[in-house]
């Protein structure tokens, strides 16, 4: 059990990725606190999660996108109470609606989009920090999309979300490194048969596509010991080896 002891707070962790990430994690010892504002889908991968004999996580529902800052100082003292310390941060949660020129992109969806990608896990990050500087070493991991660096026209406000969700994990790690208790990097998932997936591109054959348990070693690989030292990188699932 590498991961025994650790405690690893994952954002989306009511499905898709979130939730492979959760019991990947899970079944290597870690205590998950699982976070999502759908309480069914939390409660399916808790489920999950007892049913494969792994520690019982916590479900914290919680709406990333409709949160105050006291919300999110409320949640982080909460985790400070239970458990002192933080050894992981995964953002997980995702917000795409559809691909949409510029021109056509509303307001609405403009800031909603960033909320829960971009703004949620800056102030999720930043209440954190005090307990994850707690621990020896800790890990935080970003998700971005394979996509970002090269901008392809009709991204819209997912793909600004997570261009920039890259440059806040760059800069966060520089701004830790010297400390060496704090490791930063960021998972590109490549294409997965993921719900997100499924959204964005309906037509696609998805038995073509790797399983989402096909990230089980890039995930045991960012927040277990092999990774302590490696700091503001991008790893990418489709080229990742143990």
């Amino acid at each position: 059990m590498p991961l025994k002891n650790n405690v690893i707070l994952i954002t989306g962790a009511g499905g898709g990725l979130g939730g492979t990430a959760a019991l990947t994690l899970a079944k290597q010892g870690a205590h998950i606190i699982l976070l999502d504002k759908n309480i069914a889908k939390l409660e399916a991968v808790y489920d999950a999660i007892v049913a494969a004999g792994a520690p019982e996580p916590i479900m914290y529902p919680f709406d990333l996108a409709g949160a105050s800052e006291n919300d999110y100082q409320e949640l982080a003292d909460r985790v400070d109470e239970k458990y002192g310390a933080l050894q992981g941060l995964l953002h997980s949660a995702v917000e795409f609606a559809s691909f949409t020129p510029m021109a056509l992109v509303s307001t609405k969806d403009w800031g909603h989009t960033l909320n829960v990608n971009l703004n949620a896990p800056f102030l999720l990050t930043r209440v954190l920090l005090p307990l994850l500087q707690k621990s020896g070493h800790a890990s935080v991991v970003f998700t971005s999309d394979s996509s970002a660096r090269t901008a392809p026209a009709y991204a819209g406000a997912y793909g600004v979300s997570k261009i920039a969700l890259e440059g806040l994990a760059k800069i966060l790690a520089e701004e830790l490194e010297a400390a060496n208790k704090i490791r930063v990097n960021t998972l590109i998932p490549g294409p997965v048969n993921s719900p997100l997936r499924k959204r964005a591109y309906p037509a696609e054959d998805k038995s073509r596509l790797p399983a989402m348990e096909s990230l089980a070693g890039a995930y045991l690989y960012l927040f277990g010991a092999q990774s302590v030292g490696v700091t503001g990188q991008a790893v990418d699932a489709r080229t990742f080896h143990l």
